[in-house]
C-alpha cells in the first residue's frame, strides 16, 4: 500500500473544484485531510470573533462533506510546518498537497513546510489559471483595463472539477469536534451570513435562479440596503467555500437558460478584478504591503512596518473605526462593518478614501482593520484595493479621492441607509 499523503486545507474549504484534493485522491494513496489555525493569522488583532465564527461554520461544513466521502477533517492550532511534520511522522507520510497561495506571509508558510516535507502546490484561487495568461507574469499590465482586454482577447477558463466520489483515509481517521462560536447578530445586517459550501451554493441558487437577480446585477450592484442588491458571494469566495470557476459555470448556464446581457457579463468582470489583484500580489510580493505600495520608488527603510503613530492620527483612526467622524455616510458604513463584518463595495471605497485623503491616516491602518473585521477578507483584494485608493497601487489616476457628500447624495438620496445605521450596534441575544 502507498504511504498516506496529507491534504492541507487553508482558504479552499470545499470538496468540489479543489485541484489539490483532486490530485491527492488521484495519487491512489490514503488521504489525511487537515486544517490548521495558524497563530500568525488567527489572533484577536487580526481576526474578529465574527470572522472566526464564519470560518468555523465553513470547517463544519467541510468536515461533513469529507465524512460523506468516507474521510474526515482534523483541526489543529499552531505552526503548520511543525504540525504537518508531526502528522507525517505519525502516519509515515512524506507528501503534502495544498492550494497555492500568493501573498507574502502565506508563501513564507509554504516555504517552511517545503523545508521539512515534499509540498505539492496546485492553483485553485483564480478564475483564469496563471499558466493561461496571455503574457508572462512580469508583463502584467499596471492597469486593470489593459489586463482585462488582453485576457478576454484570448479567453481560457478551465472546466471546474467535480468532487471525488469517495476519499480513502486510514482506518480510524475521523473529524475532530468543531466548536461553536456564539456571536450576537445585528438584525440590520444585509444577510445572516453562514459559512460553508452548502450555504454558498444556497446563496448562488437564491440569487441566480430563485430571484434571477443576476439579470439586473450591473444596475443594482451599488446598492446599500437589502440582501439582493449584489451577489454577496465574497465571503464564500474568500474562504474558498465556492470557487470562481463554479460561479462562472453558473453564469454561463444562466446566460444559456435565462438571458445574456451586460449584467451577466459584469459579474464575470468582478471575478476578473479578484484575479487581477491576486496576480498583482504574485508579481509584486511584499511591496503590496509597503506604505509606498507597488509604485516605482527608491527602497525606503521603515516602509514595511505598520506605520508610525501619533496622537492626532490615532484619534482620527479611532473616530473612523467606531463611526464617529464628521461624515454621516462614512459613519453609517463603519457601523455596519463593526456590527456585521460586511460592507458594500461602494461603502468600502468611500470609507477608505475618507480615512486616507480626508483624515490623513496611513492607508495600512485601514487595510489592517478591514483584515480584522471583514468576513470576506482576502489579502490580495483587500490590500490591493486599499493601495488603489491610496494612490500607491494600480490606479492610473494620481488621486482617487471620493467626495463622500456627493456619493451619499447619489447612492443614498433619501438618507435611508444613514438612518438605518444611525445608532451603534444593536445586537440580538445569542441563541
Amino acid at each position: 500500500m502507498k504511504k498516506p499523503v496529507i491534504l492541507w486545507f487553508r482558504n479552499d474549504l470545499r470538496v468540489a473544484d479543489n485541484p489539490a484534493l483532486d490530485v491527492a485522491v488521484k495519487s491512489g494513496a490514503p488521504v489525511l485531510p487537515i486544517y490548521i489555525f495558524d497563530p500568525l493569522f488567527w489572533t484577536a488583532e487580526r481576526a474578529s470573533d465574527r470572522r472566526r465564527k464564519f470560518q468555523l461554520e465553513s470547517l463544519r461544513d467541510l468536515a461533513q462533506a469529507l465524512e460523506n466521502l468516507g474521510s474526515g477533517l482534523r483541526i489543529r492550532s499552531g505552526n503548520p510546518a511543525e504540525i504537518l511534520l508531526h502528522l507525517a511522522g505519525e502516519f509515515g507520510a512524506q507528501d503534502v498537497y495544498a492550494t497555492r497561495e500568493h501573498t507574502t506571509e502565506e508563501v513564507q508558510r509554504e516555504a517552511q513546510v517545503a523545508e521539512v516535507l515534499t509540498l505539492h502546490l496546485e492553483e485553485g484561487m483564480t478564475l483564469v489559471h496563471p499558466e493561461d495568461l496571455p503574457f508572462e507574469l512580469q508583463q502584467l499590465p499596471d492597469v486593470f483595463t489593459r489586463f482585462r482586454n488582453k485576457v478576454e482577447k484570448d479567453w481560457v477558463v478551465c472546466d471546474s472539477l467535480l468532487a471525488p466520489q469517495s476519499i480513502f483515509s486510514p482506518k480510524g481517521w475521523c473529524s475532530d469536534e468543531i466548536e461553536f462560536l456564539a456571536v450576537a447578530d445585528d438584525s440590520r445586517g444585509v444577510l445572516p451570513f453562514e459559512g460553508g459550501a452548502k450555504a454558498a451554493h444556497d446563496r448562488l441558487t437564491h440569487y441566480f435562479w430563485t430571484k434571477k437577480r443576476l439579470a439586473v446585477y450591473k444596475k443594482t450592484r451599488n446598492g446599500l440596503l437589502g440582501a439582493d442588491y449584489s451577489s454577496k458571494f465574497s465571503p464564500w469566495l474568500a474562504n474558498g467555500c465556492i470557487s470562481p470557476r463554479e460561479v462562472y459555470d453558473e453564469i454561463q448556464r444562466f446566460e444559456e437558460e435565462v438571458e445574456r446581457n451586460e449584467s451577466t457579463y459584469w459579474l464575470v468582470f468582478e471575478l476578473l478584478w479578484r484575479d487581477y489583484f491576486r496576480f498583482v500580489a504574485m508579481r509584486h510580493g511584499p511591496r503590496l504591503f509597503w506604505k509606498s505600495g507597488i509604485k516605482p520608488v527608491e527602497n525606503r527603510k521603515g516602509d514595511v512596518g505598520p506605520g508610525a503613530s501619533d496622537n492626532r492620527a490615532m484619534r482620527a483612526f479611532e473616530s473612523w473605526k467606531t463611526g464617529h467622524t464628521q461624515d454621516a455616510f462614512v459613519n453609517a458604513n463603519m457601523r455596519e462593518l463593526q456590527a456585521t463584518g460586511f460592507m458594500s463595495n461602494r461603502g468600502r471605497q468611500n470609507v477608505a478614501s475618507y480615512l486616507v485623503h480626508d483624515l490623513g491616516v496611513d492607508w495600512r491602518w485601514g487595510a489592517a482593520y478591514f483584515e480584522q473585521q471583514l468576513i470576506d477578507y482576502d489579502p490580495a483584494s483587500n490590500w490591493g484595493n486599499w493601495a488603489y485608493i491610496a494612490g500607491v497601487g494600480n490606479d492610473p489616476r494620481p488621486n482617487r479621492k471620493f467626495n463622500t457628500r456627493s456619493q451619499a447624495e447619489r447612492y443614498d438620496p433619501d438618507g435611508k441607509y444613514i438612518a438605518h445605521w444611525s445608532q451603534p450596534t444593536l445586537l440580538n441575544p445569542v441563541g
